[in-house]
């Protein structure tokens, strides 16, 4: 794993900035705290920051091809060793790294080299001859890509939006839809980014520059949700353990100490299981809570001594506030999903242990997990019943006048269920994965940064997702949904700013390509049966794990945020009282803000994922400018 940077100039062949890239690379150090590269010709500069892990003395960056093209590259090939006995069929190979795999073959191949990949990947190849530049990211989105346009016709690409940032060639005002984004998901969607000017390059897509030619982007893949109805349902769960044990095992290639991260649910203890399969011991990292009832380390210790794990394991300290700015640090974009913290720090204990390790990160988008899925579908059946004006007489004015009962059990919190009939499939799926309450964040917006938005809607990004998904199946345009936008917006950003902050890669072999492919064939209820998620992947390690291990209800990995800001010392959400960012961006009514704090902190209301949301902007805002 590595971080990446380069300046291109888009009219001609003037020199970089060669100080803009020196600090853009030194931003990303913590990405590749191993060693340092640069390549310098005329138009164009690459700088590169490594993290050894597949031949450490020979795969040094930025990697000249023989070809004539020059790479500068972050992520792991696991087929690396196959696509070398092709290579070397028309080339002798210099080294034994996947960086001269991907070099060569993209230099022989061009962006066709992409569908022959299998790994997590972002990077930026130039071509000489042709005075071209492609940059590609992997089709889940596992490493991140930033670009922008200088006023002057430059172009800089960074793994982080920081490096972008250290330039000093862009401007930072913010972008006021990546902003409502934010406050709508808890993170900037792609291709958004929160400066006006910078954009992130969307998994499975790759994007080309000439000079005096507009970019050429193009999306090389896609997930497809098909049902195959071939296989019965024992065959194909025997069939996904075989699978997962051969992703795991393909992920366990490393020149450097490997481990996995171990929670209490089934993910990434069938991840631990299927390392063990692999052969040799296995370290597994795990974090919990003291005195809280999230805690999954006595389900973990479980796991870890049923594979005979090397187990080490710390607690989220009752200061874990004091992270929130290292947090937003690593984060680089405003981030409001607080289990960012808890996996900052778990990235911190596994890296005193390992250089690498396995996730279990995708199971739940690719298996269908999380709780809304069934609420979902149990919505949908009443939507093909009910036509759409009468949903909207109907259920509109009840989703206004109940009460948020943000107390009481779920079977009673039903206000966004009743908006949600009211309004279409998309936009109800969208509130389900909003991380706010929508008429909460509206209150406390001002009313200038709204207009400035310009009709704009969040709920749009789902919209638009779920139409380009090709199935009708609700809980397929669901997953598909959730696996363009949730899934690396969200849930592997948190994984990869956390873990390289570290200087730690992770790699989850869930959300290999194949893998989902082959889950996206199969039939809804061998995923989802009578309200309960991951059904075939439950039962596919069952035999491995215990029909109890398995059947045990998943708890979670956030921290207590309602019980912090409620707390006289150590509330975050006072952090704000002392802060004049928040109030001077232009963005949030100031008395409407302190209103929510008192109304928190009260009793009378939760507002806690409310206020947390504004507590990391702010940092954000603190923290940001270089």
């Amino acid at each position: 794993m590595c971080g990446i940077a380069g300046i291109f100039d888009l009219n001609g062949v003037r020199d970089v900035d060669r100080a803009a890239l020196q600090r853009m690379t030194d931003a990303l150090a913590h990405r590749g705290p191993d060693g340092e590269g640069f390549y310098f010709a005329p138009g164009i500069g690459f700088g590169h920051r490594r993290l050894a892990i597949i031949d450490r003395q020979g795969g040094a960056q930025p990697f000249h091809a023989q070809g004539g093209g020059v790479l500068t590259y972050n992520g792991e090939i696991y087929n690396y060793e196959k696509l070398a006995a092709s290579l070397n069929d028309r080339l002798q190979l210099k080294t034994r790294s996947d960086t001269e795999v991907l070099a060569e073959g993209f230099s022989l191949k061009g962006v066709e080299y992409l569908q022959d990949l299998r790994g997590m990947f972002a990077f930026g190849f130039y071509d000489p001859a042709r005075r071209r530049l492609t940059l590609a990211r992997d089709r889940l989105g596992e490493r991140p890509l930033y670009y922008a346009e200088t006023n002057d016709g430059f172009l800089l690409f960074a793994s982080e939006i920081g490096a972008i940032a250290a330039s000093g060639l862009i401007d930072l005002s913010l972008d006021p839809r990546a902003v409502a984004d934010y406050f709508y998901y808890g993170y900037v969607p792609d291709p958004k980014a929160i400066y006006r000017g910078v954009a992130k390059l969307p998994p499975a897509h790759w994007v080309m520059f000439e000079p005096g030619k507009s970019p050429r982007i193009e999306r090389y893949w896609r997930p497809v949700f098909a049902n195959g109805g071939a296989l019965p349902y024992e065959e194909a769960a025997h069939i996904l353990r075989e699978k997962v044990d051969g992703a795991v095992k393909a992920q366990m290639i490393s020149d450097v100490p490997l481990g996995a991260f171990l929670s209490g649910g089934v993910d990434s203890a069938s991840i631990v299981s299927s390392m063990t399969e692999a052969g040799g011991a296995v370290s597994a990292c795990t974090i919990g809570f003291d005195g809280a009832a999230n805690d999954e380390r006595a389900a973990a210790r479980e796991i870890a001594a049923k594979f005979s794990a090397i187990h080490y394991e710390d607690d989220a300290k009752a200061d874990s506030t004091a992270l929130i700015d290292r947090v937003a640090c690593a984060m680089g974009e405003p981030f409001a999903d607080a289990s960012a913290l808890p996996s900052f720090q778990v990235a911190q204990i596994a890296r005193r242990h390992v250089t690498v390790a396995l996730t279990g990160d995708g199971g739940d988008e690719v298996f269908a997990g999380y709780r809304r899925y069934p609420f979902f579908l149990g919505e949908e059946k009443i939507r093909r019943l009910a036509p759409a004006p009468l949903r909207a007489a109907l259920f509109s004015p009840l989703g206004a006048i109940y009460p948020k009962l943000d107390w009481a059990p779920r079977a009673l919190r039903a206000k966004t269920t009743f908006q949600a009939l009211a309004q279409s499939s998309a936009q109800g799926y969208a509130a389900a994965v909003a991380i706010n309450l929508p008429s909460r964040i509206d209150a406390i917006m001002d009313t200038d940064f709204k207009r400035a938005l310009n009709g704009y809607n969040s709920a749009s990004l789902i919209d638009d997702a779920m139409n380009a998904s090709d199935t009708d199946d609700p809980l397929s345009r669901a997953q598909y949904a959730d696996l363009m936008t949730w899934l690396p917006g969200r849930m592997l950003t948190k994984v990869d700013r956390t873990s390289m902050a570290h200087g730690l890669e992770a790699r989850p072999p869930l959300i290999d390509h194949k893998l989902v492919e082959w889950a996206g064939a199969l039939p809804s209820e061998y995923k989802l049966s009578h309200g309960h998620g991951k059904r075939i992947l439950k039962d596919a390690f069952v035999s491995r794990l215990g029909a109890d291990y398995v059947a045990r209800k998943k708890q979670g990995f956030a921290p207590p945020i309602r019980e912090w800001m409620r707390r006289d010392k150590d509330n975050p959400a006072l952090r704000l009282n002392a802060s004049q960012h928040w109030r001077d961006c232009g963005v949030f009514k100031e008395r409407a803000v302190d209103a929510m704090i008192s109304d928190h902190q009260s009793g009378r209301v939760d507002c806690a994922q409310e206020l947390w949301s504004v507590v990391m902007f702010d940092a954000f805002l603190r923290l940001s400018r270089p």
